[in-house]
């Protein structure tokens, strides 16, 4: 499973944001297939249980577009039964996510990424630190064009509702590097279900050998 700690950046000196990041990933659609809810986990943090990399992906890339949070993800095992609420859950993800997001603090991309496979796991976050970087840089007017994309919308309607060209789009698209976040994001994704399938592969060998 995946385990995301998110650490509010400045919050000694800043306003509490917690709520507001809460609000924000409740809202997300894809919420409802979180293992358990993210919630206030400690004075500035908050932690999420995931099963579904990309749910992953999409967290982690949008909070750190925010600019306000490191983010850590923890791969591994989970304690069960798991309890209802994700801060009475243990478990080496959890011990994984924690030593992540303690190391994103001293990373430029802002997040890390911890498993027990740690090749896959260093890969995933290369790969995401990638992405992150295109997230953080782009300006406005991209980010007003991959937001309306991303709902669906087809190029001519985003067009029309922002009242620009076509063609404007296209290039706002180009230079946002949309079609390159696009097409990475699932290799992202995939090296997360692999770095969780060599965990769980792993502890089934270990257990298939404590019976024999």
């Amino acid at each position: 499973m995946l385990v995301l700690t998110l650490d509010q950046r400045g919050s000694r000196n800043g306003v509490d944001k917690i709520d507001g990041l809460l609000a924000r990933l409740r809202a997300n659609p894809a919420s409802m297939r979180f293992v358990r809810d993210f919630e206030r986990t400690a004075g500035d943090e908050v932690q999420g249980l995931l099963d579904h990399p990309d749910d992953a992906v999409d967290v982690v890339l949008d909070v750190v577009r925010a600019g306000d949070w490191w983010a850590g993800v923890g791969v591994g095992s989970v304690r069960e039964p798991i309890p209802a609420s994700v801060r009475a859950a243990t478990g080496p993800a959890f011990i994984n996510a924690r030593e992540a997001v303690e190391r994103a603090k001293n990373t430029p991309s802002r997040l890390a990424v911890v498993g027990p496979d740690t090749r896959t796991a260093a890969e995933a976050e290369s790969l995401l630190a990638l992405l992150s970087a295109v997230v953080q840089r782009r300006t406005g007017p991209g980010w007003e064009v991959v937001d309306l994309i991303r709902q669906g919308l087809p190029q001519k309607d985003i067009a029309t509702d922002l009242k620009i060209s076509p063609q404007a789009v296209s290039q706002r698209l180009r230079t946002a590097l949309w079609q390159e976040e696009r097409g990475a994001r699932p290799l992202a994704a995939r090296l997360l279900t692999q770095a969780d399938e060599a965990d769980r592969a792993a502890r089934g060998t270990a257990s298939t050998s404590g019976r024999d």
